[in-house]
């Protein structure tokens, strides 16, 4: 069984952490141990039609993001990555400076000194130099900064392919290659072609 953590945060997008915890469910060699900011809760009341209770559950475990001392902050507890969806500039920060004062920075930095993946979400726009500078801090820790930015090949039809394409791209970096995600392929009309 592979460890997965998953991190909400309260930026907006708190679509993609539930996603993922939702497609990380129908993989069965997957324990999802998850971290939810009350942030995160906050935001989910304007952005989805689940209530607090719906996306907890989601979750095979779940943490206080205050409790510090859960497994999740030692690197004996072996995890294969933690995807942070959506990740806000708060928790970008604390990553790339190393600021573990609550439990989603506190994992992903454990996560990073153990050389394990760390893919972020980053979900701001526009960016100024400061927000560079962070995603510049937290690349050089070892994360992997993936704004959720949609991809248009697989020629989505809804605003739930894009977010479910997204998610499974970012689950792409940790491994987790689910069979409903597009794929680019080869062939007449590639960018291979001439």
């Amino acid at each position: 069984m592979r460890r997965i953590i998953i991190a909400i945060t309260g930026a907006s997008g708190v679509v993609y952490g539930v996603r993922a915890l939702q497609l990380l469910r129908q993989v069965e060699d997957i324990e999802t141990h998850a971290v939810i900011s009350p942030s995160a809760f906050r935001t989910a009341i304007d952005e989805i039609d689940m209530s607090a209770e719906e996306i907890k559950s989601l979750a095979d475990v779940l943490y206080n993001h205050k409790d510090i001392g859960a497994a999740l902050s030692s690197g004996s507890f072996r995890t294969a990555g933690m995807l942070v969806a959506p990740c806000s500039v708060k928790t970008l920060s604390g990553i790339a400076n190393c600021y573990n004062d609550e439990l989603i920075v506190r994992a992903a930095d454990v996560c990073l000194k153990e050389r394990r993946r760390v893919v972020l979400l980053f979900r701001e726009t526009p960016l100024h130099a400061g927000h560079i500078a962070l995603m510049d801090q937290a690349t050089r820790n070892g994360a992997i900064v993936m704004p959720p930015v949609p991809a248009f090949y697989s020629k989505p039809q809804s605003l739930d392919e894009m977010v479910t394409q997204t998610v499974g791209r970012a689950l792409d970096l940790l491994d987790i290659h689910l069979p409903m995600v597009k794929r680019w392929k080869d062939g007449p009309g590639s960018l291979g072609q001439h």
